[in-house]
């Protein structure tokens, strides 16, 4: 008898080992697979970006979603090596903001060729498959500034407009919107615009240039300056400041950055506008997460925008007008 149980130990023991690893195995494979996105911020030089990454980190442990976020510094190239990076290590979900609107649209292309769904975040990926946007009304952004401007100018005054990067799309979107109310006072002889001119990459110290020729060439005559971004103003500011004219020009801006909520406190930029970055993230991780988890039904579409091959679904966030009256309670 004991000879058997020796000869049957062996096998017993076998068994028992294959037993334990199928009851493993059932375990993992019992337990759903965490849903992992992959985050693609073209920066983070302006306040914005920083909000919204923490934001989404935030949002992310509170979901229980695993995030990996990776920041392109304002260059198309580095953003392409770190999206492909990304799908490599299949990702569930892709968030990205691009660097460049219309450069991305390959990198969306591999993305939905891998089965990878795409959720634009803050800008929009022209000429390809997006699956969701997340954003503000942008036109509706410009318009606010362009009517502020208009509104706060005398009759007859020179003007400089600004926009944003010639590459983001968004840039195109302010710029539409503030022409929308500054063009008709233009043809109505209201206002002259005397410089109009894109910021390369958004840069404060592009924007100072732009100022600053266009102080010169005028002999100082300016009276508003639309400039498409807290950052731009601040340049613009700058420019103004080296002439004598801070606090005398009207001076627009958005973002709502720390540094545009003082200087408008202070009486130097005139306005900026308020859109919820962190809401506009907390929004993408959620939608990314519903996506990746098969709930599309669930998502809450405000509108939808086209990027040139499709209609996108769209959730708009409402901008808020700040200006001196109200930017003690944004300080």
């Amino acid at each position: 008898m004991k000879r058997i149980l020796y000869k049957l130990l062996p096998l017993l023991l076998l068994l028992l080992m294959a037993g334990g690893t199928v009851m493993a195995r059932g375990s993992s494979d019992g337990k759903s697979k965490k849903t992992v996105i992959g985050v693609s911020l073209p920066t983070q030089r302006e306040e914005i970006w920083v909000k919204g990454k923490e934001a989404m980190e935030a949002e992310a442990a509170r979901l229980g979603v695993e995030i990996r976020i990776m920041l392109a510094d304002a260059d198309i190239n580095v953003q392409a090596s770190q999206v492909e990076n990304l799908l490599s290590q299949g990702i569930d979900v892709l968030i990205l903001a691009p660097v460049d609107s219309d450069a991305v649209s390959t990198l969306v292309d591999k993305a939905q060729a891998d089965k990878v769904p795409v959720v634009c975040f803050a800008r929009l990926a022209m000429n390809c498959k997006v699956d969701y946007y997340v954003t503000c009304d942008n036109i509706q952004v410009g318009e606010l500034q362009g009517k502020y401007l208009i509104d706060n100018i005398p009759n007859g005054s020179n003007i400089i407009v600004m926009s944003g990067a010639p590459t983001d799309n968004l840039a195109l979107l302010f710029k539409q919107g503030a022409m929308n109310i500054i063009s008709p006072a233009a043809q109505a002889g209201k206002v002259k615009i005397v410089t109009e001119l894109a910021v390369e990459n958004w840069l404060p110290d592009n924007a100072m240039k732009i100022v600053e020729n266009s102080l010169t060439q005028n002999r100082n005559n300016i009276q508003g300056i639309l400039a498409p971004n807290d950052g731009t103003a601040g340049g613009a500011i700058q420019a103004l400041d080296a002439q004598g004219l801070k606090g005398k020009v009207v001076v627009t801006g958005q973002d709502a950055e720390a540094a545009a909520i003082q200087r408008i406190i202070a009486g130097e930029q005139s306005m900026t506008i308020y859109k919820d970055i962190a809401a506009q993230a907390v929004a993408t991780v959620q939608a990314a997460k519903q996506i990746a988890e098969g709930n599309r039904a669930s998502l809450t579409i405000s509108s939808r925008t086209t990027n040139k091959m499709m209609d996108v679904p769209t959730l708009n966030v409402p901008p808020t007008i700040i200006t001196k009256e109200n930017a003690a309670k944004f300080r």
